[in-house]
């Protein structure tokens, strides 16, 4: 599927909003969509360039909230239209080409 997504394409540069693909959830994750989401302390680390361990391009963020859309195969705990409220831990770590 296509998304929208702020794109960190190399360190000290602004985010570029970018359509990028996105495969569905496999065995033990679920897809969301992401409502509000945020830049933490690590993101910004990242982003400065200082991380030794900064991929780029890449799509930063761990931390938001958002509505389970879709369960890949073993999710039992989660299901489709988890909302917000429902306590959510996840963690990205999409990186845009190779």
């Amino acid at each position: 599927m296509e998304v929208r997504a702020a794109v960190a394409h190399q360190a000290g540069k602004p985010l570029s909003i970018e359509t990028v693909h996105l495969e569905g959830p496999r065995a033990g994750e679920v897809l969301i969509e992401m409502k509000a989401t945020g830049i933490c302390h690590t993101d910004a680390y990242t982003l400065s360039g200082a991380d030794p361990e900064g991929i780029f391009p890449s799509v930063l963020g761990h931390e938001g909230a958002g509505v389970v859309v879709e369960v890949g195969p073993g999710v039992s705990s989660l299901k489709r239209g988890n909302h917000p409220g429902t306590r959510i831990s996840f963690v990205t770590g999409v990186v845009i080409g190779t």
